[in-house]
């Protein structure tokens, strides 16, 4: 990459968080006109929400469109791959912007369109996930039969998993924002300076979005945005492994842990109690945190405090995996045992903390 081409994604990377403020704005002004704009009504009571009263919930708008703006400042070397990239990605965007205005998509139809997504990327660049870090597997993962259907499972996770932390203000964004960092601070040990500028494009155009939702959640990421950056930053991980083969695929895993990990839980609690895998509850990782801070410290009538508390308390927990991710970018064996520690401490954790709730429930008060 040369100096000047440096020098303009550096450019970039200042210039996008303004589009996705002022975008953001846009949005928020428009939301009181256009009420579609704030979701169906009766969101806010949905079984999942975690906000009281109705919010333009299309932040999406604003970071795919700065996304498609940072294409005008991409390397010449990775333009073409990189505008074909934006457009599987205005699949995922655009199913979930459906469900954002109020127009009912399933779960399993934006799974299915992060799969025909992620099919899109393979068909247009030819590339998938090329290993895990398991010499046997990563072999087999060499054959497209095996590559491409563990990459589908890999994208929908991540993806997924962002729009499953999507619960409070500021825990989605502050997680994409450090990944993106994360990983680009491991391009920039790996020598892949191209994709070290486009993970930090990244984070600087979720930040324009992250002042606005944090913590007073003036716009809401909503489906559209977070399936796009889930998408999104699941790929810029398997594009750094396939141009960066020191680096660890568990150190890219420990960049991405929260939102991966919150799907692990959900998809075994839900198998505990016999409920389908999208079924939606009220009994994720973050929503714990913040019952927790109602019932104990603050009262039930505090959401408003409790919404942006729960971020702030969380956010060492997220960043922390990603610390190591940076640390242990091409120490495979260390790293794998770092997601293991991580994991053990999680679903511990949560399991105590559960405990802890329902003793003080069952305990008789005076």
């Amino acid at each position: 990459m040369t100096i000047e081409t440096t020098l303009l994604m550096q450019q970039n990377v200042s210039l996008l968080p303004l589009i996705s403020f002022f975008g953001c704005i846009a949005l928020i002004l428009l939301a009181r006109v256009f009420p579609r704009l704030r979701g169906r009504a009766g969101d806010e009571t949905a079984v999942q929400s975690m906000h009281v009263g109705q919010t333009p919930r299309v932040g999406g708008v604003a970071i795919f469109g700065a996304l498609a703006c940072s294409a005008f400042f991409a390397p010449e070397t990775i333009l073409r791959n990189y505008i074909e990239f934006m457009f599987a990605t205005s699949i995922v965007f655009v199913v979930g912007l459906k469900e954002d205005l109020g127009f009912h998509v399933s779960p399993r139809a934006r799974l299915l369109a992060v799969v025909i997504g992620s099919l899109t990327v393979i068909a247009l660049i030819g590339m998938w996930l090329p290993r895990i870090g398991v010499p046997f597997v990563d072999q087999l993962l060499a054959y497209w039969f095996l590559g491409i259907p563990f990459t589908l499972l890999i994208t929908a996770g991540v993806s997924n998993g962002f729009n499953l932390i999507d619960g409070v203000n500021g825990l989605a964004s502050l997680t994409a924002i450090c990944a993106a960092i994360a990983m680009a601070l491991i391009a920039r040990q790996a020598g892949n300076i191209e994709m070290m500028g486009l993970c930090l494009m990244l984070a600087a155009v979720v930040f324009g979005f992250f002042v606005l939702n944090y913590p007073f959640g003036f716009i809401f990421l909503g489906d559209a945005g977070a399936y796009t950056i889930g998408f999104v930053l699941s790929w810029f991980g398997i594009v750094l492994l396939i141009n960066a083969p020191a680096v660890s695929p568990w150190a890219v895993l420990l960049a991405l842990f929260w939102p991966l990990a919150d799907t692990l839980l959900a998809m075994s609690r839900r198998s505990r109690s016999n409920k389908e895998a999208m079924t939606p509850d009220r009994l994720h990782y973050h929503q714990l945190v913040m019952r927790t801070i109602e019932i104990v410290f603050l009262g039930r009538n505090k959401r408003h405090l409790s919404n942006s508390l729960t971020t702030l308390i969380l956010a060492p927990f997220v960043i922390a995996p990603q610390i190591v991710a940076v640390l242990l970018w091409d120490q495979n064996l260390n790293a794998l045992l770092a997601v293991l520690v991580f994991l053990v401490l999680f679903f511990g954790s949560y399991v105590l903390g559960v405990a802890a709730v329902r003793n003080r429930k069952r305990r008789p008060k005076g």
